[in-house]
């Protein structure tokens, strides 16, 4: 098996992390860090440390980019100025789409291939499949070190769209904050934390798996934009998620999400969708992030 040289630039733990399962899959490793001593464990298992980060990406056609921000990675960029002209730039910090176009164009006048790379994992996992990594870019690029990629983790490109990889990045930690609020909204509801909150969590386990089991249903009827009735009706939901916010605003709790959610409903009831299922709140969601 052919087993290219890689770069790893920035040696917190997330790059200290790939450059050791580059390691371990028999990848030449050349590392760099702004302060020298992190390179050490990693020399002592076999990489070499550059002196400079244009030294570094010189080393290697693949170059993977692993620090604070896009800050921080522009700042290494131009400290590699045309060092690694011609080689593939694979940047893994965190931030926005735009933020991640915007790279994009940085590299591209230096003469790099540019994938924009997102982790959805912690350092521990780095190296099995636990590790899901998406990428955005130039599938050429993309299909070129799809091999080395599949070392660090399981990769999915994400499309052609630079800021694509941020986007779903930021959808499922959002997901995540929204789906912890929530519970923790119901479980405030029914008098946490002055009574046992335990007592409730198998019910709240058992609500979000329907949510998870109907997701396959969802995205289908969100492609096809048909929303079929599921457990009620539009017009039915708008009566619940009117007696929901009234509740929670009763006892002092959040309500702007459940409120935005009623309002939606309502509208669409009122332009003659009564009778839909409720995925076709996606319309308004979509709606209301045009506006």
């Amino acid at each position: 098996m052919n087993h290219p040289p890689v770069t790893v630039l920035g040696l917190g733990a997330m790059g200290s992390a790939l450059a050791a399962a580059l390691l371990r899959g028999g990848h030449p490793t050349t590392v760099w860090n702004r302060t020298a001593g992190r390179a050490d464990p990693l020399v002592a298992r076999g990489a070499v440390a550059a002196p400079t980060a244009a030294a570094a990406a010189a080393a290697s056609s693949l170059v993977l980019l692993s620090v604070t921000d896009y800050d921080a990675s522009e700042a290494v960029l131009d400290a590699i100025g045309a060092a690694a002209g011609g080689c593939a730039l694979l940047n893994f910090s965190t931030g926005t789409p735009d933020e991640a176009r915007a790279m994009a164009t940085r590299a591209a006048k230096v003469g790099l291939d540019y994938l924009d790379g997102v982790i959805q994992a912690g350092p521990s996992q780095i190296g099995t499949p636990a590790a899901t990594m998406f990428y955005a870019g130039a599938e050429r690029t993309f299909a070129e070190y799809a091999a080395t990629l599949a070392e660090l983790g399981t990769p999915t490109h994400v499309g052609t769209d630079l800021g694509q990889a941020c986007r779903w990045d930021l959808a499922l930690l959002g997901l995540w904050y929204e789906t912890e609020a929530a519970c923790l909204n119901a479980l405030a509801l029914v008098g946490a934390p002055d009574t046992d909150p335990e007592t409730f969590v198998p019910f709240v386990r058992r609500q979000l798996g329907y949510v998870v089991d109907a997701l396959p249903d969802v995205a289908k009827e969100i492609r096809e934009r048909r929303y079929p009735v599921g457990p009620a009706t539009l017009t039915e939901h708008a009566r619940v998620l009117d007696q929901l916010v009234r509740v929670r605003r009763a006892d002092g709790l959040e309500t702007s999400h459940v409120a935005f959610l009623r309002d939606s409903v309502q509208r669409l009831v009122a332009r003659g969708g009564g009778d839909d299922g409720f995925t076709r709140v996606i319309e308004e969601v979509a709606d209301s992030a045009r506006r």
